[in-house]
């Protein structure tokens, strides 16, 4: 029995903070897991700044809602969850992620939750466990599912090595070069195979 783990941003849908920062006109919030592995440090980074300039979760929640699925991502995932069961592992939020997965038909998915004040500013996060991807492919293992793991990021190293096979998809250089024993690739039909063949 096997269970195919996907990360969510970079992989399936454009990153919400890049496409913020834009929106917004912050370049720092640029800076993703692609960049700083610590992800505590990232997200309490960008609380500050969203606090620096009074922004809460109803601007983002309005540059989200203009956000579709990478040109694919959905017919991909379709065909994959018709081949195999598949589960989003993804270290966004509930509040984030529900628009997007409204536009991919309604995958599972496992993220954290923001805890937003009455003002809808961001006061906190809390994360669904330590190490979620990693914690939650090994919960799969234990009830009995080989998994196989594909993302983007250095947060999705972790359950891509604890998987029976894991992947890269549209990765950075630097990352695709410090680990070159995981596949990289850049297309739908080139991952799906991959995944197929696997399984």
């Amino acid at each position: 029995m096997n269970i195919v783990c996907l990360d969510m941003e970079g992989v399936l849908v454009p990153e919400i903070w890049i496409a913020f920062a834009e929106a917004s006109g912050i370049p720092e919030l640029k800076r993703t897991t692609r960049d700083e592995p610590d992800y505590d440090k990232l997200m309490r980074w960008r609380l500050e700044i969203l606090r620096q300039h009074g922004l809460g979760l109803k601007e983002i929640q309005a540059t989200i809602a203009k956000i579709d699925p990478l040109p694919g991502a959905k017919e991909f995932l379709d065909e994959l969850r018709a081949t195999t069961q598949a589960v989003i592992l993804s270290d966004t939020f509930e509040q984030f992620a529900t628009p997007l997965m409204e536009k991919l038909g309604w995958p599972t998915i496992f993220c954290n939750t923001l805890v937003v004040g009455e003002d809808g500013m961001i006061e906190d996060f809390k994360m669904r466990c330590d190490h979620s991807k990693l914690t939650t492919v090994r919960a799969l293992q234990s009830m009995g599912y080989e998994t196989i793991a594909s993302g983007d990021s250095f947060n999705d190293l972790e359950m891509i090595r604890a998987s029976k096979a894991g992947f890269l998809f549209r990765s950075t250089e630097q990352i695709k070069k410090d680990y070159p024993q995981y596949p990289a690739f850049e297309e739908y039909d080139d991952l799906l195979a991959a995944i197929k063949a696997a399984l």
